[in-house]
């Protein structure tokens, strides 16, 4: 009986030290980070940026692939699918958490079968519109709609969409009726709202200041507790006659469940590292108006736990389906 506990005991020893050796060699061939979205957003560049940092710093490539369609379900289901070896990761968007209220019959689980990594950050929303449009203000576009409701749309990027519920939301508290025109990403959403083919878009500050600071759309609220650092001059809807409304958007990476936690432990740490890089940093927050968090796996956990919550009993309450 000693003799089998202590074979059982020397085995256990060699199995942690042969998965501490395989995280200290990790990686030894190219990483691949999906983006379940098309290029054009938010995640995208995220997800390019933070590949670019540890190609350079861990010597191996770390390639983007974007795989989109189905509300960014058909690559999230790869990812979960795919071996759990640490040479599959996923960038996620707010979407993420609405997801499994808002498609039926998901081919994973949103919460077994995708282990966290990080919560990266967050950042409140904008709505904006083309400069060429007469709304200076929210409050512009409550008395619009009011005179002549149901005549003025706003563009988001997808039924059930973080920006489509805040907007549900919106539309309640100020007691309007706007046309919501769902799009496939971030990139065709603003190309429509830069061309004034849709009044109004909503997306994340990430998506929509560029357009801002480069002269082509005009931002008339954020919806975050606070004003955006992105966009400092544009007042938040709280103080636009909604008192104490706020949603944000987010992003986190997620690894395929059983991924081994010596693997998940040092990309986290070469995370971390990237993400305290100051050109990162200054690019993600004082250009993109990201709120960057860095959080740890529980820290993900908790926050996807809290996000489908909140979102799911919008989703369930106003039966809104998936594009």
């Amino acid at each position: 009986m000693i003799r089998f506990i202590v074979r059982a005991a020397a085995a256990a020893a060699l199995a942690l030290c042969a998965l501490a050796a395989h995280a200290q060699a990790w990686p030894t061939k190219p990483v691949k980070f999906v983006v379940p979205y098309p290029p054009g957003g938010s995640t995208d560049p995220l997800a390019r940026l933070i590949a670019a940092k540890l190609t350079d710093s861990l010597g191996q490539p770390f390639v983007v692939e974007n795989r989109s369609g189905a509300s960014g379900t058909i690559g999230t289901a790869f990812v979960a699918k795919s071996p759990p070896d640490g040479y599959t990761f996923i960038f996620v968007f707010d979407y993420h958490a609405v997801n499994p209220f808002l498609i039926p019959d998901l081919p994973f689980d949103t919460v077994k079968d995708l282990a966290p990594v990080m919560l990266v950050g967050t950042a409140p929303m904008a709505i904006a519109t083309a400069v060429a449009k007469p709304y200076k203000t929210f409050g512009d576009v409550v008395a619009a709609a009011k005179a002549k409701p149901g005549t003025i749309s706003i563009g988001s990027v997808g039924s059930g969409s973080l920006g489509h519920l805040t907007m549900v939301l919106v539309q309640q508290a100020a007691s309007i009726s706007l046309v919501h025109i769902p799009y496939k990403g971030g990139g065709p959403m603003t190309a429509d709202a830069v061309g004034g083919q849709i009044d109004l878009a909503i997306g994340s500050v990430a998506v929509i200041t560029p357009h801002v600071t480069g002269g082509k759309l005009r931002a008339i609220a954020v919806t975050g507790d606070t004003r955006s650092r992105a966009l400092p001059d544009v007042p938040t809807l709280a103080e636009q006659g909604l008192p104490g409304f706020s949603a944000l958007a987010w992003w986190g990476v997620f690894a395929p469940g059983g991924t081994p936690k010596p693997v998940m432990d040092r990309f986290h740490a070469e995370l971390v590292k990237a993400f305290n890089l100051p050109d990162v940093r200054k690019l993600l927050t004082d250009t993109l108006g990201i709120d960057l968090i860095v959080s740890s796996p529980e820290g993900l956990a908790t926050w996807l736990d809290s996000q489908m919550q909140r979102w799911g009993t919008v989703v369930r309450e106003n039966n809104i389906k998936a594009d």
